[in-house]
């Protein structure tokens, strides 16, 4: 993967240069700490979701476009760690095992709770009484 130039920090100075504010403005109107902005700016300290959440809301943006770009910047991040990319490429995919448990669940599913089988079933039983139908609204008592 090719490395992005879009890093958090140079979002967030994009940001800070369009709205024609500086650093420590924005630290005060979101209540951060001005040495985290500058240290967000520099790359030295990423973007986390209460911050993204400030952000977002102070200027008027989904807090994930902040997770986003971070989650972006760390995946360029990783991609251009030979040993990281090694260690990926000896990972062996999982394969699913040929009988999924779906087709044994299928299978054994086919037992009836139906209140009229269980009372088929009752009236089988020897010395149970027989189950009466339903009696239509004329015949019944009141």
């Amino acid at each position: 993967m090719p490395n992005s130039t879009k890093t958090p920090g140079s979002v967030l100075q994009s940001f800070i240069d369009d709205y024609q504010i500086n650093p420590f403005y924005l630290s005060k109107e979101i209540k951060l700490s001005y040495q985290t902005i500058l240290n967000i700016i520099k790359g030295k300290a990423k973007i986390s979701v209460p911050t993204a959440l400030r952000l977002g809301k102070y200027f008027n943006n989904s807090p994930m476009y902040w997770l986003n770009i971070q989650l972006s910047s760390e995946i360029d991040e990783l991609s251009a760690n030979k040993k990281f990319l090694s260690l990926v490429k000896s990972i062996q995919k999982a394969e699913k095992p040929k009988g999924t448990a779906k087709a044994e669940v299928k299978t054994t599913k086919r037992k009836s709770n139906s209140i009229s089988e269980k009372r088929k079933n009752a009236s089988k039983v020897p010395g149970a009484k027989q189950a009466r139908g339903r009696k239509s609204g004329k015949n019944r008592k009141k």
